[in-house]
C-alpha cells in the first residue's frame, strides 16, 4: 500500500538566505530599488493623496548572514496598499523604517520614496480649479538607533529677468523654472508648506488652467516681481535658515532660459 504524499506546503524548504557566510564582510546596504507601488500619502491635516511611488528599500546585512529576505521588503509596501491601511506621512517615516529594521532583524535600514504630488489650485481671477503636479522625494534611515530623514520637493514656477526688464522698452523675457528644496527636519514640515515657500519667492506661481483674465494677472505679477536665479535660491534659503525646524537645507533653482539654448542654475546648501 502506497503512503500518501506529504502536501507540498508541509515539505521543509531550506532558508538559504539565513545560512552563514564565512567571508566576514558586512554589507552596508542591500535590498531593492525601482519598485513602483500605489501609495496613500497624508500631508499634515490635508486630505489623503493617492499616488504611485517609486521606491527603494535597503537593510544593513551582518557579516555572518549570507543574504536578506527580499520578499519581506516588498511586503512592507503591500501592507500599505491594502484597503484601510494607514497612509504614509512625513511624521510616520520613523515608524515605517523601524518596522523595516524589526522585520528583517537588521542593525539598520533605509527607504527612498519618490512620487508625484497633485494640488488642486484656483486661478487667481476666474476661480477656475485645476490640478498641478509637483515632485516629492522622502528618505529615512535608521542605524544603531540613530534616525535621520530628508524631505525634498520640486516646484515649477515662473521667473522674469530683472536685467531684461531694466534695459528693454517693450517688456522682459521670462521662463519656467524649477525650484528644488531639500530639508533635514528636526520637526515635521508639510509638503504643501515647502511648496508654498518656493512659489512665494518666484516671480509668479503656475496654474493648470488660466482664462484670459488670469493670464493677464500672472503676466503682470511676474513683471512686478522680477527674479534672477540667484534671487530664487537666496529668497528660499533665507526663509529656511530662519526656521528652527530645519537642521540642514539645500535650495536649487534652474531657469530654462527663453533667449538662450542653456539653463541658468544656482544652489545654496547649509548644515549638512
Amino acid at each position: 500500500m502506497n503512503r500518501p504524499e506529504t502536501p507540498a506546503h508541509l515539505i521543509p524548504i531550506p532558508d538559504v538566505q539565513s545560512t552563514r557566510d564565512e567571508r566576514k564582510l558586512a554589507i552596508d546596504r542591500v535590498g531593492i530599488k525601482g519598485l513602483r507601488y500605489p501609495l496613500s500619502f497624508a500631508d499634515g491635516e490635508d486630505e489623503v493623496h493617492a499616488t504611485t511611488a517609486t521606491c527603494a528599500v535597503y537593510v544593513e546585512l551582518p557579516e555572518e548572514q549570507k543574504g536578506t529576505h527580499m520578499s519581506r521588503l516588498v511586503a512592507l509596501f503591500e501592507e500599505r496598499a491594502l484597503p484601510g491601511a494607514a497612509p504614509l506621512s512625513v511624521a510616520g517615516l520613523r515608524d515605517f523604517v523601524s518596522a523595516l529594521v524589526a522585520r528583517l532583524h537588521a542593525p539598520g535600514g533605509s527607504v527612498e520614496i519618490e512620487f508625484p504630488f497633485f494640488v488642486r489650485k484656483i486661478a487667481p481671477v476666474s476661480g477656475v480649479a485645476s490640478l498641478i503636479d509637483y515632485d516629492v522625494r522622502l528618505t529615512a534611515e535608521l542605524s544603531r538607533g540613530r534616525f535621520a530623514s530628508t524631505v525634498s520637493v520640486r516646484a515649477p514656477v515662473t521667473s522674469l529677468c530683472p536685467c531684461s526688464k531694466e534695459i528693454s522698452e517693450y517688456g522682459a523675457h521670462n521662463q519656467r523654472s524649477l525650484v528644488t528644496i531639500t530639508v533635514r527636519p528636526r520637526e515635521t514640515a508639510g509638503i504643501g508648506e515647502l511648496l508654498r515657500i518656493a512659489e512665494d519667492e518666484a516671480s509668479c506661481e503656475l496654474y493648470g488652467i488660466l482664462k484670459r483674465a488670469d493670464e493677464k494677472y500672472v503676466t503682470e505679477r511676474a513683471y512686478d516681481n522680477p527674479r534672477f536665479v540667484e534671487d530664487l535660491v537666496r529668497g528660499v534659503a533665507s526663509r529656511l535658515a530662519a526656521d528652527p525646524r530645519f537642521s540642514a537645507y539645500t535650495v536649487e533653482a534652474e531657469n530654462f532660459e527663453s533667449i538662450h539654448n542653456h539653463s541658468a542654475y544656482a544652489r545654496i546648501a547649509r548644515g549638512w
